[in-house]
């Protein structure tokens, strides 16, 4: 059994009366029939007639859910007849779960993607929300979503055949198996680690003229026209890429951050490597570097794999959730957290087991005054740049929005991280839509919607 987060409802619910949100599919995952690999894993602990949990939270938290078979030891005669009855164990229900979910805000979060989705006539997407302060997860959804009951009742060989292997595939849960380029979510990540290394100061300025040229190679902003003098916060409110050349690979006399540089701080921020949220199948990112691409693709490393490296291009790969975090980091001012789902642990009876705590990755890795200069430059993106959209809503924000390149032949994937209110941030919002074109058109709006929502109820 599941319980939402008391805290933002009146009383507890059940999750299971909720499952009409498809969305909740990919939280709770589904249980299935044991099958002979998982019986002979588990041995004595279950029966060839059990269900096990498969995945979400029905797989992670197993072993606290699945309670225990009752036992009779008796003894009986050589004709085989039960003279006496030697001990009994009886049935032990399992655990109850509280999670860290606002229901409400689920159910919002689900609608208002479905309504976008809808118009953009697409259907591949997810958003998280989550709070920054402790790296609770409010609310997760993937799109497309799935129907769990259709495993509880028991689903036929040709049902889950046509599932598993519809193009959409529903069961993928895009917000933490997804692996995705960056695009210019990460900028911010960049100027803090320029920051970090004094390659630049909080007044650092360079001139956008449309993009740089290597030899006969050329590397644009998206306005070829350029931006002018650029500083920190306006590379990441306009999110001008040539500054974002000059600090990662360098250009001419000035010395950027180089490839080995970038990798430390990237990780530092978490991407490469798993959260640890307490649900399965978490993708890791990948993090490229010199002999990653020699022993893959046979290449040396040239300099215009930095610079696409710098903007959130290339063959960089994070996970919306691995977005979510770090977005946390510069919401909170430098804390990186585990993102979790289960708070607390009851038994059958309701009474508590234990309290699941918030848990501090890593913090101090980066100088407070280089965290509040690149949060400014995402407040900027807000007042002045790619996310004026957001200047309507109730609170003050502050986000970066990111197109990123993926096909040569497809539209963009559209971002858009975030968080508000900006003094004293209560959530981080993340939004992905998979061939959404420009983050700004369509990541945007539906931030706004949802962040509109959140602060006037």
């Amino acid at each position: 059994m599941y319980l939402v987060n008391t805290e933002q409802q009146s009383s507890n619910s059940s999750a299971q009366s909720c499952i009409s949100t498809e969305s909740l599919s990919h939280i709770l995952g589904y249980t299935g029939k044991i099958n002979e690999q998982e019986l002979k894993k588990f041995s004595s602990q279950y029966f060839l007639i059990d269900y096990i949990g498969k995945t979400g939270i029905e797989y992670f938290f197993e072993n606290e859910l699945k309670g225990s078979h009752g036992k009779k030891q008796i003894e009986i005669d050589a004709l085989g007849q039960e003279k006496q009855i030697l001990s009994i164990e009886k049935v032990k229900d399992g655990n109850n779960l509280i999670l860290s979910l606002d229901i409400n805000l689920q159910n919002k979060l689900e609608g208002i993607m479905s309504s976008h989705l809808k118009k953009l006539n697409l259907n591949k997407a997810c958003a998280i929300i989550m709070d920054p302060n402790s790296g609770q997860i409010l609310a997760l959804a993937s799109f497309p979503g799935y129907d769990n009951n259709i495993f509880s009742k028991g689903i036929s060989e040709s049902e889950y055949s046509e599932i598993i292997n519809h193009p959409d595939n529903p069961l993928f849960n895009r917000c933490i198996s997804g692996e995705y380029p960056s695009g210019s979510t990460i900028k911010p990540i960049m100027i803090a680690a320029a920051l970090e290394e004094k390659i630049i100061f909080k007044n650092t300025s360079f001139n956008s003229v449309g993009g740089i040229w290597i030899k006969q190679w050329f590397f644009p902003d998206w306005n070829p026209s350029g931006h002018g003098i650029t500083n920190a916060q306006k590379a990441i409110a306009q999110s001008v890429n040539t500054f974002f050349y000059y600090i990662g690979g360098g250009y001419q006399s000035f010395q950027g951050l180089g490839v080995d540089r970038i990798g430390k701080y990237v990780k530092l921020f978490g991407l490469g490597s798993q959260t640890g949220i307490d649900l399965n199948n978490e993708a890791t990112g990948l993090v490229p570097t010199k002999e990653w691409k020699e022993k893959t693709k046979n290449e040396q490393w040239y300099i215009g794999d930095t610079y696409h490296l710098a903007i959130g291009q290339g063959d960089l790969l994070v996970t919306p959730l691995q977005v979510a975090n770090f977005t946390s980091a510069f919401a909170n001012n430098g804390n990186l957290y585990r993102p979790y789902m289960v708070t607390r642990i009851l038994n059958q009876n309701n009474n508590p087991i234990r309290n699941i705590e918030s848990q501090l990755i890593r913090n101090n890795f980066i100088d407070i005054n280089n965290i509040k200069i690149a949060r400014q430059g995402m407040r900027e993106a807000v007042t002045l740049g790619s996310a004026r959209a957001l200047q309507s809503v109730a609170v003050t924000s502050a986000g970066k929005t990111g197109t990123a390149q993926w096909s040569s032949k497809k539209p963009p994937h559209a971002w858009f991280t975030g968080f508000a209110p900006y003094d004293n941030p209560e959530i981080v919002i993340t939004i992905l839509i998979e061939q959404g074109g420009e983050g700004s058109s369509t990541a945007v709006p539906i931030a706004k919607e949802v962040l509109d929502w959140y602060f006037k109820k």
